[in-house]
């Protein structure tokens, strides 16, 4: 068995937490409503690690998204009936349901919402794999990814509740 040496950058959580990512002029924009306000978006954030749920959640309510944190799938389901968030990002790997069931769930009661899914572990391909036979692709980004990154990445989505069921999916090349 190889055996893999990965480094990860660590950043302290107070540093990320006290700078919010700064998004070019022609990004703001296409976030800036008829009023002149920053519309936020909706963003529900599904781990079963209350750690990760709960400093994703910070992170991302501290950049000016609407922020709601589940730690479980059926938590989650319950949590886009209430909210209906335009952004969902789970784990893939979660007790009980796991998060491709619960994106394809969540795709056939809210086909606008885009899903982004976020893994540390190699297991997901056969879940992933099993959603495209069923006919739902969805971008995966592997654990741990750096705040700055995500958030980069967010800064370039397309919130458009007209949206097929297709299209809600996050693809690298939307963002």
């Amino acid at each position: 068995m190889k055996k893999l040496n990965a480094r990860f950058e660590t950043v302290p959580l107070a540093e990320v937490l006290s700078k919010a990512v700064e998004i070019d002029d022609e990004t703001r924009r296409k976030g800036i409503g008829h009023d002149g306000r920053w519309k936020s978006k909706r963003v529900l954030v599904v781990d079963d690690e209350r750690v990760i749920a709960d400093t994703l959640g910070t992170i991302l309510g501290n950049s000016g998204y609407e922020t709601t944190v589940a730690y479980d799938a059926a938590s989650a389901l319950k949590q886009c009936e209430a909210v209906n968030p335009e952004l969902v990002i789970t784990d893939v790997i979660m007790p009980g349901m796991d998060g491709v069931e619960m994106a394809i769930l969540i795709r056939e009661r809210h086909p606008a919402c885009k899903i982004l899914l976020i893994s540390g572990q190699a297991s997901t391909t056969n879940l992933l794999e099993k959603a495209r036979g069923k006919g739902y692709d969805f971008e995966l980004l592997a654990k741990p990814i750096h705040p700055v990154d995500l958030l980069s990445r967010l800064a370039m989505l397309k919130f458009d509740a007209t949206l097929d069921r297709r299209q809600g999916d996050i693809h690298a090349g939307a963002l």
